[in-house]
């Protein structure tokens, strides 16, 4: 196997122990922030090139969030990395019972190709915050950014313990073959069940970060231009390629009448009367995808945009009106700058609608009653949720980012990526001596030592009392 000796070459140098000490970690998480500053042009630039990401958008995904991540990790590691301590029985009470975060060793992270740098970076921080080696694969179809964190990063880390791995889809393959302590993967639900047959063959655990079309429900009681803001400025985002994006409109008859103004107003105010020239807007990644996507076109009618250029990879910011279920924009992850809204009689139909197909990544709820908005998310199940707007709650590192069911596996986001790559280990260190203690538990066993063992080991449910 062409990765063997890599793979080798990390687990000497974690079992050597040189992750362990919060000393190496702190070092190694300020070198990314270095990377970070350092590199900052370069990431614009290769995001540009690879997918026309505007600057704004780069700078806010792909540095700034992880900026926040790193901070966050490096003002709480000394704490995370305490021993818990935990709850005692009465035997156990001058004994120390608690919870160590070990790293699990050598960690495996492949990140996709819409936020190149935020998707391998965010997983990153908390695997070398938990002490871990990892062999890090970004994405093969941003080849600039491929090439500048091939490049670069390896120039800012401890290379006997970390390592940049360039590869496709059949090196992919190979990679998968060696023995991980931990996958990490970000991707396609199609993708992640090879990554998990693959990772169950060495019993390996994973986080698998999936897609899913996300549902966006507008009440008839909302504020509508707000409402079109939001949604716009949450599908059109990265020109649509973003995993949490709304993926489609879930509203009755009125309200689509109401919202295409108001989604045209703020596609203008955005983009201006021509989205093509505008620098906030970005391009599609690759021919395939442009013509994946182009396809979704003939679903229901075109309300607003609709214009293509293959040659630019431009497809313009569209919301498509009247859509069934059974059209083809229904039918897979949109992953681009098309919004179908689709007309349901009331609340009650949309969360049968959304309970009636996989559970997505996030689903939300936009209504100026409260009530409404706590229904949708007290009657649906998603990987995330966010009332009255869209993206933002993934900005909150206190809040854990993942998804469930077909959306995914598992989570992170600060310290919740921290725990992902830590195994939880239990811990008792227990005294040589009170021996007439533990008698009670040793053969021959009688009646009195069962009744004082239950005494000393039984836990009793709260606010219930023994009758004499």
């Amino acid at each position: 196997n062409p990765y063997a000796g890599l793979v080798s070459h990390l687990r000497a140098a974690w079992l050597s122990g040189k992750t362990r000490p919060m000393e190496y970690r702190v070092a190694q998480l300020e070198a990314l922030g270095r990377f970070l500053d350092e590199k900052k042009q370069e990431i614009l630039e290769a995001t540009s090139s690879d997918m026309g990401k505007p600057s704004f958008e780069a700078y806010f995904t792909e540095i700034l969030l992880c900026k926040n991540e790193l901070n966050v990790t490096l003002n709480n590691l000394s704490h995370w990395m305490k021993d818990e301590h935990v709850d005692k029985n009465l035997v156990t009470q001058l004994d120390s019972a608690f919870i160590r975060k070990d790293p699990y060793g050598v960690v495996l992270i492949i990140a996709p190709w819409n936020y190149p740098i935020h998707l391998f970076l965010v997983p990153l921080i908390g695997a070398i915050a938990a002490g871990n080696c990892v062999v890090i694969k970004p994405s093969e179809t941003t080849k600039n950014t491929e090439r500048l964190v091939a490049e670069m990063l390896t120039c800012y880390l401890d290379n006997d313990c970390f390592a940049v791995v360039t590869a496709g889809v059949q090196e992919t393959t190979r990679l998968l073959e060696n023995k991980f302590d931990y996958i990490f993967f970000t991707g396609s639900p199609s993708v992640g069940r090879i990554i998990m047959t693959a990772a169950a063959k060495h019993l390996t655990p994973v986080t698998l970060e999936l897609g899913g079309k996300n549902p966006c429900y507008v009440s008839d009681t909302c504020d509508v231009q707000n409402v079109a803001r939001r949604v716009a400025w949450g599908r059109f985002f990265n020109a649509g390629q973003t995993c949490i994006a709304p993926d489609y409109v879930l509203c009755s008859l009125e309200m689509q009448e109401k919202l295409m103004p108001a989604l045209r107003e703020a596609i203008t105010e955005f983009f201006g009367s021509n989205p093509r020239e505008s620098p906030d807007f970005g391009r599609i990644m690759g021919d395939k995808q442009f013509r994946r996507i182009r396809a979704l076109l003939c679903s229901g009618r075109v309300a607003i945009g609709g214009q293509t250029d293959e040659k630019e990879r431009y497809i313009a910011p569209t919301v498509l009106a009247d859509v069934l279920p059974s059209d083809p924009a229904m039918q897979e992850e949109i992953f681009g700058p098309i919004l179908p809204i689709v007309v349901v009689a009331n609340m009650d139909e949309a969360i049968d609608f959304i309970n009636a197909r996989p559970r997505p990544l996030a689903v939300y709820a936009f209504s100026c009653d409260s009530k409404v908005v706590n229904q949708v998310l007290e009657r649906t199940s998603s990987g995330g949720f966010c009332g009255n707007d869209t993206l933002m709650h993934v900005t909150l590192t206190s809040l854990p980012f993942g998804g469930v069911g077909n959306s995914g596996l598992g989570k992170y986001h600060g310290k919740f990526t921290f725990d992902t790559f830590s195994h939880h280990r239990g811990c008792l260190h227990r005294y040589m001596g009170r021996e007439t203690i533990n008698a009670l538990r040793y053969p021959p066993y009688t009646q009195q030592k069962l009744g004082l063992l239950t005494a000393t080991f039984e836990i009793k449910r709260k606010g219930m009392c023994t009758l004499l």
